[in-house]
């Protein structure tokens, strides 16, 4: 398999492919330790911000990570036929205080379909469930077409 064309997406390219995309990896680092997780976004193009349900439970790593304020990466991708597309997103998590949001960004966190609460074996009450704003440093993707034949 050899890569015919990797192209830079443009603005418009990328807000319409993490419009119709709802999931992504968020990358959180501190000092020299990452964690990565799968997670579920809405996506406000006006804006070109990210907003985000993240669960944790009191002691848990995700929980420990978080409140340390990490550097942020959200990697949202996709593979059709022979193109593979990805956007990389970079910036600081912004913890939201629910009495503090706008009926847009309301909104926009209801586009955030998952997580699933029902799927933890722990019960919803030993869960913190917070909102976050990703407002990206940096936004950038890219296309890559292969040649299978190769």
């Amino acid at each position: 398999m050899a890569i015919d064309q990797e192209t830079e997406m443009t603005d418009a390219e990328i807000d319409d492919f993490l419009r119709r995309h709802e999931t992504g990896v968020l990358s959180l680092a501190r000092t020299d330790e990452p964690y990565a997780i799968p997670i579920s976004y809405g996506y406000d193009d006006g804006d070109r911000e990210f907003y985000m349900r993240l669960v944790s439970t009191p002691n848990s790593e995700k929980r420990q990570f978080l409140e340390s304020t990490p550097a942020a990466r959200l990697v949202v991708y996709d593979e059709t036929g022979s193109s593979y597309r990805s956007i990389i997103a970079t910036g600081e998590l912004e913890s939201i205080e629910p009495a503090e949001l706008t009926p847009e960004e309301i909104a926009q966190y209801g586009d955030a379909k998952r997580p699933l609460f029902e799927i933890w074996a722990q019960g919803k009450k030993s869960l913190d469930i917070e909102l976050y704003r990703l407002v990206p440093e940096t936004l950038n993707g890219r296309r890559t077409e292969v040649n299978r034949e190769e």
